[in-house]
């Protein structure tokens, strides 16, 4: 006899004699997903064993219970004991206020031997289509597959494509792929981590599947595309973690294991946040364990890292300090981070090489004396086998069957070693590392790297524990270690592991001087690599990241280069500097400040301060990487669109453009480009931009016309093309005319544009007449120089 669950959004059925489940949408716009199925894979003794059954079933609910996510309904059904003495008791759960579908499993050992759980798989599902149609000629499944940590490339997937593959194996393959996670070579078949979505390009409905957080086991899914039905699992990764048994009789209760919730929603993939019920969902599961509030002022500053490497010196950070401190006025920057390259080994963190003879805690010192905040770089779960700790602690080293030390990676010219951080002594270490570097040396930003270093497979001291739990263990210890005061910037780090540790997270790999990846000046086999460091791929994951932002974190897109003598061209710097501001994230520079041309630094200055605000990838299901952003704005001057449309070919290539492009209603529009700074076009509604430069971005302001209005058009003082305006009164002065206020940091020189019902009789910027020159039918430039603040009187 089935058992049924609503809500005001979904109907979930069990159907407990063929062991299965179901769940409908109530607005009807999806197919149900029908004979949902969940199995268990486990070994006990030498066998391999697996159990989809529900064993003698039982089932009590519905009752409502309190939650993160408000009222839950929810229903809960038992096992019996399988051969093995493992039990089962399933929670399905359906959010009141919310478009969500919840479950999770506990698996309990009630024998006297204890088993090692490999997968706990959540749902298994066959024959998902997204149209109540029969026909299925138009129907065109698409994968959103999500990386697993920072580095790990995310993207979108049609039925004909195959997935991006890391090729270099045990160089960076365990950096970047989850080992849970299967690698498939066919087309339409691909694999995501933690959530994914499962959509129809044509319909453009779809589901979302994935965990609300990733602190008992990793999640991982897989999606068969076809277009007569696609096949869809979501699974926790148990990792081999032994569950230990009852003490005494087989009737007692047993040790136990829980996943995190599981998730289902269904999403419409044009609607303004498609991903925005999950993403929500999975901050509201963190902010009851472990608040971190979203930081009010998203960082800026620059760092060592991208012109000095490793060889750094004490002087470099000086020089750039000071010539920081000297430009502060035109160029508001809020940190100073030195970067690797200080320390004596990775891994010994408390002894420094000889650049630096007196430490980092003087550099701390002279920074905050300037008024900048003190940032410092660190990896403390990862350790060079060159180091004296992984000599004098080889314990504390997590090591595979063999007794070896597991493989962290390839770098630093060395396959590196992780910590076990299920050893208190090596977790205490760590947490050492960072408390001493935040309360005794002064740093109040701290920039953690290699992360899932601590995640890798191997023989942890605890092996009861998953790689998920090892990994949230020390994190957790990290954050505890800093305190709340301390900024804490994740890099290299699994995403759902860090979501409530950090104020701000790495969304991208490292980005690079180069567009393409290269590495020691070979580029034809590393080209295509996905997640090695170059501005293309960083500048992929940033875009196909943004919902992040404010919500598990604040984006961290990586450094803004801007040095002429890099192997990036303009319009590669435009775009990168375009993906970082649209992005809302944060903003550092890693050039050597004191060499950077004025029109390099001009771009800097176009971005501060920040807009703060993520934009939206408008083809992020259709287009890899997304071709078209919108970022909408309002302020005194009104609405307006920031719209970027990229270039991602090798070769320049025109882009004709219109608002239904962008999702804007039918109508006439000013559009004024940004980057190359040419006078505003005029109102219509096809934008002929002539050729994009390979690599090349077109950034556009857009704004209504309103007829007979005097309007604000946009600037080249700052990226948003209207932030940079405080006050905007229009009909106060003795005749008819425009009163605005611009500011800007520092002394600022620009063109300002604007839209006026009549041509402007006299002009004055801060009291002295000014010129002005018209830029097409009702439309003017006025060109100006000045000092913190503009007050423009237009008559």
């Amino acid at each position: 006899m089935s058992t049924t669950l609503e809500s005001p959004f979904f109907q979930l059925t069990l159907d407990p004699a063929a062991s299965c489940w179901s769940v409908s949408p109530a607005d009807g716009r999806l197919p149900p997903i029908s004979a949902i199925r969940m199995i268990l894979r486990y070994r006990a003794g030498m066998s391999q064993r697996t159990t989809g059954a529900w064993l003698s079933p039982e089932i009590s609910g519905p009752q409502v219970v309190s939650s993160p996510h408000g009222p839950l309904r929810q229903i809960t059904l038992r096992t019996a004991a399988d051969p093995s003495g493992l039990r089962l008791a399933i929670v399905f759960a359906l959010p009141e206020n919310y478009p969500l579908v919840l479950w999770k499993v506990t698996v309990e050992n009630s024998s006297s031997k204890p088993v090692l759980l490999d997968t706990i798989e959540m749902l298994q599902v066959e024959g998902c289509r997204f149209s109540n149609q029969p026909s299925t000629a138009t129907c065109q499944p698409s994968f959103f597959s999500n990386g697993w940590q920072s580095w790990s490339h995310s993207n979108v997937y049609g039925l004909s494509d195959r997935a991006y593959r890391n090729r270099l194996g045990p160089f960076q393959a365990p950096m970047c792929v989850n080992p849970g996670t299967p690698q498939p070579k066919d087309a339409g078949h691909f694999t995501s981590d933690m959530f994914g979505v499962l959509a129809d390009r044509v319909t453009r409905a779809g589901w979302l599947a994935g965990f609300l957080s990733q602190k008992q086991h990793f999640g991982s899914l897989e999606a068969r595309l076809d277009p007569q039905g696609s096949s869809l699992r979501l699974w926790a990764n148990g990792d081999g973690a032994r569950l230990d048994p009852s003490v005494g009789s087989g009737q007692a209760p047993g040790a136990s294991v829980a996943t995190d919730w599981a998730c289902l929603h269904t999403l419409e993939a044009d609607s303004p946040d498609p991903l925005g019920p999950y993403l929500d969902a999975v901050a509201r599961e963190h902010l009851l364990h472990a608040p971190r509030p979203t930081p009010d002022a998203v960082p800026t500053g620059w760092c060592s890292w991208y012109h000095f490497f490793q060889k750094v010196t004490a002087e470099d950070v000086r020089r750039n300090l000071a010539t920081a401190a000297a430009a502060r006025d035109s160029l508001p920057l809020g940190m100073i981070q030195l970067d690797d390259g200080f320390e004596y080994q990775i891994g010994d963190w408390f002894k420094f090489n000889g650049k630096f003879p007196g430490g980092v805690s003087p550099l701390a010192a002279e920074i905050r004396q300037e008024g900048f905040t003190p940032g410092l770089w660190l990896a403390p779960f990862i350790v060079h086998p060159k180091s004296m700790l992984a000599n004098t602690h080889p314990d504390w080293l997590l090591r595979g069957r063999a007794g070896r030390p597991v493989n962290a990676g390839y770098v630093w010219d060395a396959f590196n070693y992780a910590l076990d951080l299920t050893h208190p002594e090596a977790r205490q270490y760590a947490c050492d590392v960072i408390h001493t570097a935040s309360h005794e040396w002064g740093y109040d930003f701290l920039k953690l790297d290699f992360l899932y270093a601590a995640s890798l497979p191997g023989r942890y001291r605890n092996p009861t524990m998953t790689r998920a739990q090892a990994l949230r263990l020390g994190l957790d210890a990290l954050r505890q270690a800093a305190g709340d005061g301390v900024h804490l910037l994740g890099c290299g780090c699994p995403l759902g592991s860090g979501v409530g540790i950090f104020d701000s997270m790495r969304i991208s790999c490292d980005v690079s001087p180069r567009w393409t990846p290269v590495w020691n000046g070979i580029e034809f086999f590393f080209r295509d690599e996905p997640d090695m460091p170059s501005a293309r791929n960083a500048i992929h994951n940033t875009l196909t990241r943004l919902p992040l932002h404010r919500r598990w974190w604040v984006n961290d897109p990586d450094c803004l280069l801007l040095r002429p003598e890099s192997d990036l061209t303009l319009p590669e710097v435009q775009t990168l500097a375009t993906a970082i501001a649209l992005s809302g994230g944060t903003l550092l520079l890693s050039d050597d400040l004191s060499k950077l041309p004025e029109e390099r630094l001009r771009i800097a200055r176009q971005l501060l301060p920040l807009i703060g605000k993520a934009a939206r990838a408008l083809d992020w299901l259709d287009a890899d990487p997304p071709n078209h952003l919108r970022l909408d704005l309002e302020n005194v001057t009104g609405r307006w669109h920031l719209l970027a449309a990229f270039n991602w070919d090798d070769a320049p290539r025109e882009l004709p453009l219109t608002p239904e492009m962008f999702g804007l209603p039918k109508g006439e529009y000013f559009a004024r480009e940004f980057w190359p700074s040419s006078a505003h076009l005029p109102p219509s509604r096809k934008w002929e931009m002539g050729e994009v430069p390979a690599h090349g971005v077109r950034l556009l302001a857009v704004r209504a016309v309103t007829p007979g209005a005097a309007q604000y058009l946009g600037s080249d003082l700052h990226i948003s093309q209207g932030l940079e305006v405080v006050e905007w009164q229009t009909g106060v002065l003795e005749a008819p005319g425009v009163s605005l206020r611009v500011e800007r940091p520092g002394r600022a020189e620009g063109s300002i544009y604007l839209a006026l019902p009549h041509p402007p009789q006299s002009v004055t910027l801060n009291g002295q007449q000014a010129a002005w020159e018209a830029a097409g039918e009702g439309c003017y430039r006025l060109g100006m120089i000045f000092e913190g603040i503009a007050q423009i009187q237009i008559r």
